[in-house]
């Protein structure tokens, strides 16, 4: 009897926990994240303390931030990991087209550095652009982040079942994004108008789901989701005294339509957590450590009301990866979608990626940087698709439409005296590719410059070149003779060349040559009168040139001006065929120049930069006027003048020169610096001069402030040299050109 009663007992308690576990039944829970810019990071915060409250995530949902902090957290990043990425980005880097100038084409370095404003015009009108920035930058770094699932096209696929929102400027109606390529289904929710441009998706120009749903709740509940908690960010509307910056009253405007309908997304929810957010606004970038403490706050708050939910699920671990899981592989194939004026060897050439061999994520991005910075693509977007033989690396691209600018520059130095830069520029005007610029100076001394450029990337490009230059300058011309005189100079020269880049930093080119040059003084007692003023004028060179040239430049110096860290070498060889000989006295000769640098900082403030330059002549030159003259201060000089500090414009002549120069800059406010140059040249006949090469040599030193502006620099330089008693002042502003 004792045994029947004892085995009853048994089966009631293993019949009672039976219906217990049958009667746990697993609730599926999904998160709502909405939109708000950077007081999104909240969002961050909170899901921390859902995991630590054992809550498994289901599905999510998110507009604008919430869709970028959701789709990175539904790819199968945790909590934490999502916090890292957050302390270790440059949000205002990222929200910016601002690229390093290692991006830029070799091109661009050498011509486009010199102008303050650049207006796109379109259709004969100034264009204006949709937005601050392109989000190229944004589109790299979720591209980058999201690549463990970049073959993934349906969301619900995802490690969490994830949905965003957008908004369609064609119709204004809401676009419901749970299929394509993640990273610019994300990007378009949160496109942020003004921000952020539009992201154009299957036709549909997208922008800011924010606009038309910032609180998808409806959409995650359409996937399965049982229990909702959704986590609100947004602050409410404005009074008239909040309304004080451009970025408060747009944000205001596209909240009116939000407001209307969150009453009822809030009878569908089942939790609430809504950080304070009061303090913040959508670019609080700088803020992400107080923004996160507001949203841990209003978790903890609801921390019973977690546990509860997580006490009613099944204990399941979500799927997680690591983050140093990127790694190197191949490229087999690329594949280019979206280029009409552009070809292909020309994008692959900027892309600086070729097929077969070993590369990784990091150069990706770099190639795609490298073609943003060209401005000929509004975007570019990049899928790598990995494969057992090799990766696919899928490229879309969208073109700028905008085709013709028109730019703006203004300087000022002792030498050329005040200038106004005015630059027409147009793109695929002839051919696939290429690009004319043509620059005309106003001032004192009227000056153009006129490029045509045909990249044709890997392969040999082509380019044809037309410059007018002029200045008048006291010279030291015949020191036997005269002490000074006022000279007049003028440069007329026409190039057609070839030129080819490896690896964005080496260049190599040659090509054919026209050169006039007049050089006349009024100083001396007339030996020729001018048909037009019917002044006199001694005539020094009066000649045409026909050259062949050559060169080799490498460039990575991290700024144009103010350098503080990279390299540079210019090396210049000219051959002077034939001339029309107004001295009576040319030989053919050659001429063979060289310039290298180097700049390092050190304690992020104080930086050397080092600078050595030669020149020689190869054969024989008995032109005064094609010596190598060295002395002055500038940026633009052209031709054989040569800057030395502590010395005038072209004070010292010859048929060869040799100049270092060693400048110490210290940054004692952000872009104010002091700076301090010592040089030392030797100019004569001979470069080595049979090993003497510190024989007769020259000194100049130099001390100025320079401030680094969106002008382009303003420099103070006080020179001098003990070799002599003349000291010399150089003030100059803007861009050199």
């Amino acid at each position: 009897m004792k045994r029947i009663f004892l085995l009853v007992f048994m089966f009631s308690i293993t019949l009672s926990f039976s219906q217990e576990v049958v009667e746990k039944k697993d609730v599926k829970v999904g998160l709502v994240l909405s939109g708000g810019g950077a007081k999104g990071f909240a969002h961050v915060a909170v899901l921390k303390v859902l995991e630590e409250a054992g809550v498994r995530i289901d599905y999510i949902g998110g507009t604008s931030m919430g869709a970028i902090i959701g789709g990175l957290y539904a790819s199968g990043y945790s909590a934490n990991q999502l916090d890292s990425i957050i302390k270790t980005t440059d949000f205002n880097k990222i929200l910016t087209d601002n690229l390093p100038r290692k991006s830029k084409p070799f091109y661009d370095k050498e011509h486009s550095e010199k102008y303050i404003i650049n207006i796109p015009l379109k259709n004969g009108k100034v264009g204006m652009p949709t937005a601050l920035s392109n989000g190229q930058n944004v589109l790299n770094l979720l591209t980058s982040l999201t690549q463990h699932v970049n073959s993934i096209s349906d969301f619900s696929k995802l490690p969490i079942p994830f949905v965003c929102i957008a908004t369609n400027l064609e119709t204004g109606q809401q676009e419901v994004l749970n299929k394509g390529f993640l990273p610019e289904a994300i990007l378009a929710s949160g496109a942020f108008p003004t921000l952020l441009a539009p992201v154009e998706i299957d036709g549909k120009l997208m922008s800011d789901g924010g606009i038309t749903n910032n609180f998808p709740v409806e959409e995650v509940k359409a996937l399965g989701a049982e229990v909702i908690i959704g986590v609100d960010i947004q602050s409410g509307l404005e009074n008239k005294e909040g309304l004080n910056s451009a970025v408060k009253i747009l944000n205001q405007i596209v909240g009116f339509q939000m407001y209307k309908s969150m009453d009822h997304k809030y009878d569908s929810l089942d939790l609430v957590i809504k950080p304070n957010m009061k303090m913040f606004n959508v670019v609080s970038f700088d803020k992400a450590k107080e923004i996160m403490i507001e949203g841990d706050l209003a978790a903890r708050e609801q921390y019973s009301q977690l546990k509860a939910i997580a006490a009613r699920q099944v204990p399941n671990e979500n799927k997680k990866i690591d983050l140093l899981q990127i790694k190197e592989f191949s490229i087999k194939k690329i594949k280019i979608n979206g280029n009409n004026y552009y070809t292909r060897a020309y994008i692959i050439g900027k892309l600086n990626i070729k097929t077969n061999e070993i590369t990784n994520y990091g150069k990706v991005v770099s190639g795609i940087n490298n073609l943003s910075a060209t401005s000929n693509f509004e975007y570019v977007q990049y899928q790598i698709i990995h494969e057992s033989d090799g990766c696919i690396l899928n490229l879309k691209v969208k073109e700028n439409l905008i085709s013709n600018f028109l730019k703006l520059g203004g300087h000022y130095d002792d030498l050329y005296k005040t200038a106004i830069l005015l630059n027409l520029t147009t793109k695929h005007i002839l051919s696939k590719n290429d690009m004319l610029s043509a620059d005309l100076i106003l001032g004192d001394n009227l000056r153009y410059n006129f490029d045509y450029f045909i990249d044709n990337g890997f392969y040999w490009s082509f380019g044809i070149k037309s410059r007018y230059n002029n200045f008048n300058a006291n010279i030291n011309f015949d020191e036997a003779n005269i002490n000074k005189i006022n000279l007049n100079y003028q440069d007329f020269t026409n190039q057609i060349y070839l030129q080819t880049v490896f690896g964005r930093k080496f260049a190599i080119g040659a090509g054919g040559e026209f050169k006039r040059i007049k050089v006349f003084s009024e100083t001396i007692s007339s030996l020729e009168i001018d048909n037009q003023t019917g002044t006199g004028k001694l005539f020094f060179d009066k000649s045409n040139y026909l050259n062949l040239i050559a060169y080799l430049k490498i460039d990575t110096y991290d700024k144009k001006y103010f350098q503080k860290e990279g390299a540079y070498l210019d090396v210049d060889f000219r051959w002077y065929l034939g001339s029309s000989d107004f001295n009576h006295n040319f030989v053919s000769f050659s001429h063979l120049k060289g310039k290298i640098g180097y700049a390092h900082t050190f304690f992020k403030k104080f930086t050397t930069h080092i600078v050595s330059e030669a020149g020689i002549t190869i054969g024989e030159n008995l032109n005064r006027v094609l010596d190598y003259n060295v002395g002055g201060y500038g940026g633009n000089f052209i031709n054989t003048f040569v800057p030395f500090n502590g010395y005038d414009y072209a004070s010292l002549s010859g048929n060869s020169f040799l100049r270092s120069a060693l400048t110490f800059r210290y940054e004692f406010l952000p872009k104010n610096y002091f700076q301090a140059t010592a040089n030392y040249a030797r100019v004569g006949s001979e470069l080595l001069n049979e090993g003497r090469i510190f024989e007769n040599t020259k000194s100049g030193y130099m001390l100025g402030y320079g401030l680094d502006t969106f002008l382009g620099p303003i420099e103070f330089n006080y020179t001098w040299s003990p070799d002599h008693n003349e000291n010399y002042w150089y003030f100059n502003v803007g861009y050199w050109f």
